[in-house]
């Protein structure tokens, strides 16, 4: 079982990474803040100061349409956000 999904690339989370040195991850629902810490230090080797964690529940939608009702749903996750140490980094577009 992994704990770190994927890394979340978006406008806002390149901003909080260059600015405060903040990193975003998509993680396991089930893990903690002390296994997320340990989970990044070791993937990545670089210590992390401080973890922010938080749970987004499922959205569900529905329109109607002439086929009728269509219903969908999109999945709860949860996302933490990691502050690096002063000088550390991560680089993920280094092997593209």
């Amino acid at each position: 079982m992994s704990i770190l999904i994927k890394p979340i690339i978006t406008e806002k989370a390149t901003d909080q990474s260059e600015l405060n040195n903040c990193f975003t991850f998509v993680v396991d629902k089930k893990a903690n803040k002390i296994e997320i810490k340990e989970a990044v230090e070791s993937a990545y080797g670089v210590s992390v100061n401080n973890v922010r964690t938080m749970v987004y529940p499922v959205k569900r939608k529905s329109k109607y349409t002439k086929r009728g009702m269509v219903t969908g749903q999109t999945g709860a996750y949860k996302k933490a956000i990691v502050q690096l140490a002063e000088g550390d980094n991560i680089d993920f577009y280094s092997n593209i």
